[in-house]
């Protein structure tokens, strides 16, 4: 890929699509620029990466193809009328943040622009995340794709449509944080039991990956998978129902459907 790649801003989730495009040796490292707020954060992502990066927003949005806004939502609105004038015409303009609609973007922008909304997670940053995208009537189906590859640098993409994108937070973007705190949980079950919290830790994060392996290579339903554990009259199926008795499913059903409240607060403000 000989594009040009810009991002505003250079957080966490900025590196981790840096680390993960220069790990798949997709794009040179000299097509690659960012800007960041901080010299503090400018000098930390020149050492980490043999890219070029500044603090001037101008700068990035004048070189860039392909424009990732990596920035809160609330500054969304600042730092496009900031550059709204010096983008490229055929520029891919990608926001990352929660609540930014393809109709802002298209409504912040004096002309007609391509406009992709995303929505990654933080295993992004050791390449299994997983994001999901969507995209306005101007990008074409090539220029999407393109795009896909980038994401696919650090981890899984999929495209759904707009309609859908407050939906995903709950089920993968914020999900990382439930699933850390069942882990903790089972660490915690460890240690009570008499392991010590390192080999607790271990031992349930990585059954954690395993359960999540299975799931996507083998193909079938989570339910069957779960059955094929629980041996008649065994120990696992009485923890099954201990869960099930103790509203594991009706909790994170709930704890859902309140981030996908909140995610639709947010797209309206």
């Amino acid at each position: 890929m000989n594009r040009m790649i810009g991002f505003i801003g250079a957080g966490k989730m900025a590196q981790a699509i840096i680390g993960g495009i220069l790990h798949a040796d997709k794009v040179p490292a000299e097509n690659i620029m960012a800007s960041a707020a901080s010299n503090e954060t400018v000098r930390n992502v020149m050492e980490r990466f043999p890219i070029r990066v500044t603090t001037d927003n101008k700068a990035v949005a004048e070189h860039a193809d392909i424009l990732f806004l990596a920035i809160k939502p609330n500054l969304h609105q600042a730092i496009i009328e900031e550059i709204k004038n010096i983008i490229k015409p055929h520029a891919l303009i990608i926001t990352i943040a929660a609540g930014i609609s393809l109709q802002f973007l298209e409504e912040s922008f004096p002309r007609k622009v391509k406009a992709i909304r995303s929505m990654p997670n933080t295993p992004s940053l050791i390449g299994e995340g997983m994001s999901v995208l969507c995209a306005n009537q101007f990008v074409t189906k090539e220029e999407l794709d393109e795009v896909l590859r980038v994401f696919s640098c650090f981890g899984r993409a999929e495209v759904v449509a707009e309609s859908l994108m407050d939906s995903i937070p709950a089920i993968s973007a914020s999900s990382p944080a439930y699933v850390y705190m069942f882990i903790e949980a089972l660490a915690d079950g460890g240690v009570k039991n008499g392991l010590t919290r390192e080999q607790s830790y271990k031992l349930a994060a990585q059954a954690v990956v395993g359960a999540a392996k299975m799931v996507l290579e083998t193909g079938k339903h989570p339910g069957e998978l779960k059955d094929e554990v629980c041996t008649p009259g065994g120990a696992t199926i009485e923890a099954v129902a201990e869960l099930e008795s103790k509203g594991l499913r009706t909790a994170v059903l709930s704890a859902m459907e309140k981030c996908t409240e909140k995610t639709k607060a947010l797209s309206k403000q």
